[in-house]
This record gives C-alpha cells, sequence and structure tokens, in this order.
C-alpha cells in the first residue's frame, strides 16, 4: 500500500473527524497500529488562516509522517491556494474532502453537497492536483457513495478522479442524505476498486477485526478506515492489524494500560488547546473511554463539572484505579461473530 512516495506498514486507516482527529488523537492511534492518519478538514478561506481554530487544526509538531492534510471548500482557485499553504506548513499528502455530510458544510456546498456538481467537484481536482504537483505532494480524495440514494455517482467521479491524477480515493458507503444512519453498503465501494488502478479505502461502519476483514475480502479494497468506532477505543488498529495477520483476536487491553493511555492523551490534549478550552474538549474523549464501562455514564456526568485540568486527570485516574480493582482487562465490545455486510445496488 502506497500513497506517491509514501509506504504504509499496514492497510488500516484512522478517518478524519472533526472535532476528534486533532494531533494528539492522530499520534494516539498511530502508536496503536494506524498506518495513516489524515488531519481534521482545514477551510480554504484565507481569511481564515490564521484563526486559532485553524492553527490548532493545521499543527503537526512532533506528528511521524506523513501528514497529510484534509482541505475544503468550493472554490477551485481557493483550494489550490489552501493546498499550496498547507505545503508550506509541512503537508505531504493533501486530502480534498467531498465526503463530510454536516449541514453547516454542505449548505455551502462544500464536503458532499460537492457531489452534486460533478463539473465543479473535478474542477477543484484538476486545480489541486496542479497545485500539489510542482511539490511532489500527492493528492487524495475522500467521497460519500453520492448526494442520495438516487444519485449516487461515486464511480463516476473517482474515475474522473483518477484521470485527473488523484493518488488515491476514500469512499465511506453512504450517500449524504443519510448522514450516519442506517447501515453503511460496500457495493459501491467494491464497484470503484474494480474500476480504478490507484488505492482504494472502504470507510462506514468498520467497527471489529471481523467487520474490516469482510470488508476488505468483499470490497477488494487496498485499506479500510476507522472513523467512530476509534473513539474511545484507539487501540482497534492494533485489534484488526493482529486479526487480519493471524486470523486470531488480540487479548483487550489491561485497565492499567488504557489509564495510561487516557492520561497521556489528555495532557497532549491540555498542551494543543491550553487549560480552559483543553479540559472542556477533553470531556468528550473521556466519555468515549468510559461510556460502555461499569460506573462510566455517572463518571461522564461528573466530569461536566470540573473545569481544572490537575482534577480532571486526578479523576480519571481514580475511576480506572478503582476499576482495576474490578476487573484486569478492558471488556471488548459486543459483535456477533459473523459481522453484517449491508450490499446496496448502485444507482
Amino acid at each position: 500500500m502506497q500513497i506517491g512516495p509514501y509506504a504504509f506498514a499496514n492497510r488500516v486507516f484512522v478517518a478524519p473527524m472533526a472535532g476528534v482527529t486533532d494531533r494528539p488523537f492522530r499520534q494516539l492511534c498511530k502508536r496503536l497500529g494506524a498506518a495513516y492518519a489524515v488531519s481534521e478538514m482545514v477551510t480554504s478561506r484565507k481569511d481564515l488562516w490564521d484563526s486559532l481554530k485553524t492553527s490548532r487544526r493545521a499543527n503537526h509538531d512532533g506528528e511521524p509522517g506523513p501528514i497529510a492534510v484534509q482541505i475544503a471548500g468550493t472554490d477551485a482557485e481557493m483550494m489550490a491556494q489552501a493546498a499550496q499553504y498547507n505545503i508550506s506548513r509541512g503537508a505531504q499528502i493533501i486530502d480534498i474532502n467531498m465526503g463530510c455530510p454536516a449541514k453547516k458544510v454542505c449548505n455551502r456546498w462544500a464536503g458532499s453537497a460537492l457531489m452534486q456538481d460533478e463539473g465543479l467537484a473535478i474542477e477543484i481536482v484538476h486545480a489541486v492536483v496542479q497545485a500539489c504537483a510542482p511539490h511532489g505532494v500527492p493528492v487524495t480524495l475522500k467521497m460519500r457513495t453520492g448526494w442520495s440514494a438516487h444519485g449516487k455517482n461515486a464511480l463516476a467521479i473517482a474515475l474522473a478522479a483518477e484521470q485527473a491524477g488523484v493518488a488515491m480515493v476514500t469512499v465511506h458507503g453512504r450517500t449524504r442524505e443519510q448522514g450516519y444512519k442506517g447501515l453503511a453498503e460496500y457495493d459501491t465501494v467494491r464497484a470503484v476498486k474494480a474500476a480504478l488502478r490507484i488505492p482504494v479505502v472502504a470507510n462506514g461502519d468498520i467497527d471489529s477485526p471481523e467487520k474490516a476483514a469482510a470488508v476488505l475480502a468483499y470490497t477488494g479494497a487496498d485499506a479500510v478506515m476507522v472513523g467512530r468506532a476509534a473513539q474511545g477505543r484507539p487501540w482497534i488498529f492494533r485489534e484488526i492489524n493482529h486479526y487480519l495477520a493471524t486470523g486470531t483476536h488480540l487479548a483487550p487491553p489491561l485497565v492499567e494500560e488504557v489509564r495510561r493511555l487516557l492520561v497521556e492523551h489528555l495532557h497532549d490534549h491540555y498542551s494543543l488547546y491550553g487549560q480552559y478550552t483543553g479540559v472542556r474538549s477533553a470531556r468528550k474523549h473521556i466519555g468515549w473511554y468510559v461510556q460502555a464501562l461499569p460506573g462510566g455514564e455517572a463518571f461522564r456526568r461528573e466530569m461536566l463539572v470540573l473545569d481544572d485540568s490537575a482534577a480532571q486527570v486526578a479523576a480519571v485516574e481514580q475511576f480506572f484505579d478503582i476499576l482495576s480493582a474490578q476487573m484486569d482487562r478492558i471488556p471488548p465490545p459486543a459483535h456477533t461473530a459473523t459481522p453484517t455486510m449491508h450490499t446496496g445496488e448502485m444507482v
């Protein structure tokens, strides 16, 4: 598996997620087995590049490469300029966002809304590829199956993107209309993979080692991209890698290891966001870690009243110390032995 000059150690990637895949989270996922991680989307609006929010999203200090940055926008020239700007800040791969289903993004005709205008979508792809070419920076594309069930055009856009010079395509097996509801389908991913020569990555509902293996086998994809299933469970990447390599399950992590990982994550998180914002934005990560654990829901509510990083860390340490007296390992999530594989006819 390779994108331009960058070879990856395995076929398990972490998906870009706004408000989640910041530098601390990406670094943690890479430590735990993700071969590749893409940043949160960075706007193509030049007037926002100096904002605190964008500067944090574009922060790659100490992050192991390749550094991949996702850009979002609706104007080809602005997207080309955004690519060049992020390259100047260390980006080694540029990813075009054509998959975000959020209303505030789609209402501006960015993200997955671009799939409604194939001409503009491909104009943007051409502009970004041309802007990146002189720097030797590969361009990738992340998209959905289409805008709606009756407008699945991922295959057409993927073929045009490949012709324009895109190095890899990732397909989330839902339409924008679905958001994150219902089940992801993989027939569209399979059709895109069959038609393209460049690597294709499958995304959507990959939440277990068995599901990753089943999706890879069904679609023929070169890799899988894990999103929401990694929230609060970043060790899923090593679990999938172990299962793909051996066909057996890795033992769940020790409670003490998860305690250490979360505390390290929190300190890294505070270093990026500062005390005030860091404590508040860390609450969602803590909530994800503990949501399925005994006493997790009550503990999550306790977190909402803590506004000091030292108090937050101390509470987390105490929670896991108590948990370690009850169990040695974090219980695995409940999954059926044979994962559900939803296929959907392409339109």
